[in-house]
């Protein structure tokens, strides 16, 4: 009774964080086909999964297609999709395509795939989009993945920029949304055990395994643990944003910042010692240090 309770729990989570995305958002609008991009991961199967429970209770009608991308890396079970797709009675479509040919081609032995990889599988995906006639792509990209690409994008690129919820792709053609952008990885790996999906394993191309991606993930699954909440708060200043106090030019007119003599909430407190509110407890018996 208390797996089940805790599982109905879960449940009941991932469609509030999903339903309240997607209206913060305004991913999906009346009469809406959305193309749901499945892998064969879990996070893919968990946005199908909650996505049609979101469908079949919306106060707006719109449609849903599955389609998954056939790359011919070896090894590939092409079989499980389309069976377990078939069970869920929405239409699905499968996509052949060897891009792993052309990345093996193109790409040194050694050296990272994703890059190029994801181009490919891109371009065909926007056009599998308009030939089925979608109005949104949807990704299965998490909490986790877009806290991930933020630091990622510091670390390596210089840049503070992560995934956006929602975007217009650089065609101006199609629109693609991450409806589980406030779900915690660690929720969807409970919904994918809990529901028994037919996982296909995600390095059948051979993408190797010290990817700065991947140290990154096990850097902030590290600091969840020894820190309850600092993943939570970091992925709430994505949505805190202060243009006045970071660095660029382009966001806020430091050049032409004068005194005015009228106060304001949001003004520094230049000479003021900072002060940060640590993060509630969010489990018992857990010591939670101010640090100075």
């Amino acid at each position: 009774m208390k797996i089940e309770r805790e599982t109905h729990k879960l449940e009941k989570r991932l469609c509030r964080e999903v339903g309240k995305a997607i209206v913060d958002f305004n991913m999906i609008e009346e009469g809406d086909k959305v193309m749901v991009c499945m892998s064969g991961g879990k996070d893919s199967y968990a946005l199908l999964d909650i996505l049609l429970k979101l469908k079949a209770r919306a106060p707006i009608h719109f449609d849903l297609v599955a389609v998954n991308l056939d790359q011919k890396q070896p090894g590939f079970p092409e079989h499980i999709l389309p069976e377990y797709l078939a069970t869920t009675g929405v239409p699905f479509h499968i996509e052949n395509e060897d891009t792993y040919s052309i990345v093996k081609k193109l790409i040194p032995e050694g050296k990272t795939t994703c890059s190029l990889c994801s181009r490919l599988r891109r371009g065909i995906l926007y056009r599998v989009a308009d030939e089925l006639g979608c109005t949104k792509i949807a990704l299965g990209h998490h909490r986790d993945d877009i806290l991930q690409t933020l630091l990622l994008n510091m670390f390596f690129g210089g840049k503070m920029k992560s995934m956006p919820p929602k975007l217009v792709s650089d065609d101006g053609k199609h629109v693609v949304i991450r409806p589980l952008a406030y779900v915690a990885e660690k929720d969807t790996t409970r919904w994918a055990a809990h529901r028994n999906f037919p996982i296909i394993p995600c390095n059948l191309c051979g993408s190797q395994e010290n990817l700065q991606r991947k140290q990154v993930g096990e850097m902030l699954r590290d600091w969840e643990k020894r820190f309850p909440g600092r993943v939570e708060n970091m992925f709430n200043a994505l949505q805190n944003v202060v243009p006045s106090h970071l660095l660029d030019g382009s966001l806020y007119d430091f050049q032409n910042a004068k005194a005015t003599g009228i106060a304001s909430e949001d003004g520094d407190k230049a000479f003021d010692k900072e002060e940060f509110v640590a993060p509630s407890p969010s489990l018992p018996g857990v010591q939670v240090v101010q640090l100075s």
